[in-house]
């Protein structure tokens, strides 16, 4: 008999050690739990009985959605989660593998993270699945040159912007200088390798400093340039009719570059379309021509400049 510790010889510790094996993914095979604590199948069928009822319990009270299920091809019972809320395994899959393309995190981040992910998925096989569709990917990962952590510094900065503390941060900007800044943070956002902090700044001269002194949209920081921040007892207000609406300023900025609010009419003679849709979510066919598409978008910052010479040919500026 395998040794599992003065709880295994009760029926209450027995069946806490098949609980925490269910909830690691496993199996309970009943003549292999049988030998393991050194009684008959028939106690073991008890157990899985009143775990079955445990689960179903948990159901009716709204306090779970897991029930155990017989597998035949495994001759075993398992935990299935059937909750909506949780993901599936496909899902699992998806989420992994766009956290590794996005590289925007260190490995020393991404991989706790991804491990905590594949513990959802159930069955065991099913895991194991997913860890070799992205074991390679996950070995060779490439991580973003800064090498910064920044998950913590994240939830820091995204609880400032829910209670709108200020925040005074030292920000290395692209040619190496660094400055202090006293803003008012609305916005978490993450684009091509990086996450960014979208802030109203405090303590700036707008008309000496700005090209656009009258902007009314945020200042964009990349949040691994910040080499210290502080978050303030000071608050703002921002009245609900002028709030910073995040999703409808992320489908215009695509590039992370600072600028004005730009209309732009093209024309585009690509052999693919809808990823220029999927680039500008804003942009809209406006006619179809013989050789291509007139189409229109609304823009923020001075990256569409790059990324329309960045087509070539294929884009023709209206």
């Amino acid at each position: 008999m395998e040794h599992q510790g003065m709880y295994a010889n009760y029926k209450s510790g027995r069946l806490l050690l098949l609980y925490t094996k269910l909830l690691r993914g496993e199996y309970l095979n009943k003549a292999e739990e049988a030998r393991r604590f050194g009684v008959d199948e028939k106690s073991i069928q008890r157990d899985i009985a009143d775990l079955r009822a445990f689960f179903e319990e948990q159901v009716a009270e709204g306090e779970a959605n897991q029930e155990l299920v017989y597998d035949r091809k495994c001759n075993g019972y398992y935990l299935r989660t059937t909750d909506q809320a949780t993901l599936s395994n496909d899902e699992i899959l998806a989420v992994c593998k766009i956290l590794l393309d996005s590289r925007s995190l260190c490995k020393s981040e991404l991989e706790p993270i991804i491990k905590k992910i594949l513990a959802a998925c159930v069955p065991k096989e099913n895991k194991e699945c997913v860890c070799d569709l992205i074991r390679n990917e996950l070995f060779h990962y490439i991580e973003p040159h800064h090498q910064r952590e920044i998950v913590k510094n994240l939830w820091k900065i995204g609880t400032a912007i829910k209670s709108q503390h200020m925040l005074q941060i030292q920000y290395e900007k692209q040619n190496g200088t660094v400055v202090d800044r006293i803003l008012k943070p609305v916005g978490i956002m993450v684009s091509e390798y990086y996450f960014y902090l979208t802030a109203f700044i405090d303590n700036i001269n707008r008309q000496e400093t700005f090209r656009e002194p009258n902007d009314p949209f945020p200042t964009i920081y990349r949040i691994d340039r910040i080499q210290s921040f502080t978050v303030l007892d000071t608050t703002f207000r921002v009245p609900y009719k002028d709030r910073f609406e995040e999703g409808e300023f992320r489908k215009r900025i695509q590039f992370m570059y600072g600028g004005k609010l730009r209309k732009i009419r093209f024309r585009y003679t690509g052999p693919n379309v809808e990823a220029v849709l999927d680039r500008l979510p804003t942009a809209f066919i406006e006619q179809k021509t013989e050789d291509g598409f007139i189409l229109n978008a609304e823009v923020f910052g001075d990256g569409i400049d790059m990324w329309i010479r960045s087509q070539g040919d294929y884009i023709t500026l209206l």
